[in-house]
């Protein structure tokens, strides 16, 4: 049943991405940092539109009538709440994109048309159209008679409305695939885009027809594919499975129409028709139809004002580079706190173990990884050096499918064990185990971490990465391999929280002992950093938590759909969210005051597809250095009063007036000043 303190879903992640919208409206953001962030909104929202917007149009193929828990609303009633929420944010983007641009002119780079071009600009724009662009097009034609062409999703075509005395006639021309999207029309950085020079030169395409009127287009293609039964298929190899539903995704109906300009009445309606679209999924759109290429603006001037200040990742002093990863690791735990702290001790210990000949076995579970991942490159080696290397590749990686697809092969070739895990949920943890001989028997070191195992990513999002021999970390450690192994699931633990049967219960009870402590009238505290929130059980246990007076805090970056503040429900709850120059990915769990604190870091969030229905797993921090680390962590989250969103009742975030007498705490610029005076003062 819903609950005052419940937020929709969908509609929370559209406010999430507001608030990557704000960053782009920033005037303290550095000029091109806000264009990236004008790119990562709609990135976002393409995203989402292909996935939570094609999921509720199934849904109301499905089950139109059944009400979602948290807000009671349809499928129906839901998707036209977020195509109106999508709408009305459109103009802020609209805006905050002309206004960076209008700024970033007096620094030379300037976004022309073919109509505010030079007369020089546009004489080299006519001779490059004829003999670079033109002999490449490949023009189409639709009306009555001919096949609807497919469109590729997320790529601009140009569609012309061509007069005819037959009835509508369209001509397309694709904009991608065959030319550089921005062409540079002089050394600073005035520049045009592909779609504005094919709007222009459109009747030169179709020189047998009069144009009537031309408009450049994108579609979004429903991506939410059904994994069902072939899954489990023991006749199947998953990796074919996974390959013909990769096929079918790419085939998907159309969910979003975005255009720059209308065509004539009856041409729209003729191509809405043709996409099987209605009106409401038409969006009009003043900037450019896709933003990814303002991250080449970079290369137009390299005045360091209009960037972030540089930051580079520190070496950790205190870990020595003349010692092996592996003694050091069992002398003490390290905890490393990306993006501040270089991942290389990470991939020194996975290096030398690939080395190392008492090394008997190294097992892994990976999600994503970098283009050029150094952590596959390590795992073929040890496999070609005789190591029995086990490695549960996440196939169902979303986005991220045809890549894992990619890198479980080549594990394969190189020797290693490949396992897929379990058939009905996806394995979402970041966990290493290497086993290594020695004269007392079998020593194991255990990496968990809270982020993937990408090394380009390590420089972007925050993560923290803890590496233990902790011989009650690396038993449980070794049983959720078993499970892996054996398509099963792990149901007692002694140090790990692993999901989905033993990390929500364990967390439940923490809650409770906070409870327990409250109503006798002692501190209770839970705090937890997290994406996003949406466990309906793990709510309501926080709301009975706050009603017996536990003090609650929570950083929640995206979705969050536990309302803070409610009036006898949540008033001992507060909530802040960050968004900014890093993305905030770190998940963490305190339960208790401090002289009974728990710390746990964790690759779960606290959403219901994390808690019950993914293999996710939670370490404890046991180390008091550390563990103090980590809490601070979360405190300076919850001071910044920089990028730092307050939840409201009503489900918004607010950046807050900021008291000028206080100084202003940036966490992330905080973390990383620390990272580098611990370096310097080395």
């Amino acid at each position: 049943m819903p609950q005052p303190y419940y937020e929709n879903r969908e509609i929370s992640w559209i406010r999430f991405n507001t608030r990557v919208l704000e960053e782009a409206e920033d005037p303290a953001v550095p000029l091109l940092e806000q264009l990236s962030f004008s790119a990562i909104y709609q990135s976002n929202l393409d995203e989402f539109v292909m996935v939570r917007i094609g999921t509720m149009l199934d849904r109301m193929q499905e089950m139109p009538n059944k009400k979602d828990s948290r807000s009671g609303m349809t499928p129906k009633e839901q998707l036209n709440a977020m195509l109106d929420e999508i709408a009305a944010l459109q103009p802020r983007k609209d805006a905050a994109y002309f206004r960076t641009m209008q700024q970033l002119r007096e620094h030379g780079i300037a976004h022309v048309t073919f109509a505010d071009a030079t007369a020089e600009e546009r004489a080299f724009l006519e001779l490059y159209f004829k003999r670079e662009i033109k002999p490449l097009l490949s023009p189409i034609i639709i009306d009555k008679r001919q096949p609807f062409p497919f469109l590729r999703n997320k790529e601009i075509y140009i569609v012309v409305h061509l007069q005819s005395k037959s009835g509508v006639k369209l001509g397309v021309l694709p904009s991608s695939g065959f030319h550089d999207r921005v062409i540079r029309l002089n050394k600073e950085g005035r520049f045009i885009l592909l779609e504005d020079l094919l709007l222009h030169f459109a009747p030169a395409a179709f020189k047998n027809y009069k144009v009537l009127d031309a408009a450049a287009m994108r579609i979004i293609r429903n991506a939410d594919i059904r994994f069902g039964n072939s899954a489990a298929d023991a006749e199947t190899d998953f990796r074919d499975v996974m390959e013909g539903l990769l096929k079918k995704r790419k085939k998907r109906e159309v969910v979003r129409l975005q255009m720059n300009s209308s065509l004539n009445p009856d041409a729209m309606e003729y191509l809405l028709d043709r996409l099987h679209l209605k009106k409401k999924f038409l969006f009009f759109e003043e900037t450019p139809l896709d933003l990814s290429f303002v991250y080449k603006l970079g290369d137009f001037n390299s005045n360091p004002a209009l960037r972030f200040a540089p930051h580079k990742p520190q070496n950790r002093v205190d870990i020595s580079t003349r010692q092996d990863m592996m003694s050091q690791i069992a002398q003490r735990d390290i905890l490393l706190s990306y993006p501040y702290e270089s991942i290389t001790p990470f991939l020194r210990l996975l290096h030398e173990a690939t080395l190392d000949p008492d090394v008997v076995s190294i097992k892994i579970t990976l999600y994503r990884l970098a283009s050029n991942s150094r952590v596959i490159e390590s795992l073929c080696q040890a496999a070609e050096n005789g190591k029995e290397v086990l490695v549960m590749v996440e196939l169902r990686a979303r986005f991220d499918e045809e890549n894992n697809i990619h890198w479980a092969e080549r594990l394969l070739d190189a020797g290693c064990t490949v396992i897929y895990g379990p058939h009905n949920m996806k394995v979402h943890s970041k966990l290493l185990l290497i086993s290594r001989r020695t004269e007392d028997g079998v020593q194991n070191f255990v990496q968990i971490g809270t982020g993937n195992y990408n090394e380009k990513t390590s420089r972007l999002y925050t993560d923290l990465s803890l590496m233990t021999a902790n011989p009650a970390i690396a038993e449980d450690a070794r049983h959720v391999f078993d499970a892996l192994s054996t398509d099963s699931l792990v149901s007692e633990t002694a140090a790990l929280l692993v999901a989905p049967l033993c990390l929500r219960s364990k967390l439940m009870d923490m809650l409770d002992v906070e409870i327990e402590h409250a109503k006798k009238g002692e501190p209770a505290y839970f705090a937890a950093k997290v994406n996003s929130i949406s466990d309906r059980g793990i709510m309501d246990k926080l709301a009975e938590a706050s009603q017996a007076g536990v003090k609650i805090e929570l950083v929640v970056r995206g979705i969050c759909c536990l309302k803070p503040k409610v009036e006898g429900y949540t008033d001992n709850i507060r909530i802040v969210s960050i968004v900014g120059r890093y993305l905030e990915h770190s998940r963490i769990y305190i339960a208790g005051t401090p002289e009974r604190q728990k710390v746990y870091i964790s690759s779960a969030d606290l959403m219901t597809r994390n808690t019950m229905h993914r293999v996710e797993v939670a370490a404890p921090i046991l180390d008091e250095a550390l563990k103090a680390q980590a809490v601070e962590m979360v405190q300076l989250c919850l001071r910044d009063n920089v990028k730092a969103r307050t939840g409201q009742p009503d489900g918004t975030f607010r950046l807050p007036l900021r008291d000028i007498t206080q100084p202003p705490v940036n966490a992330q610029e905080t973390l990383y000043e620390r990272a580098c005076a611990a370096a310097q003062e080395a």
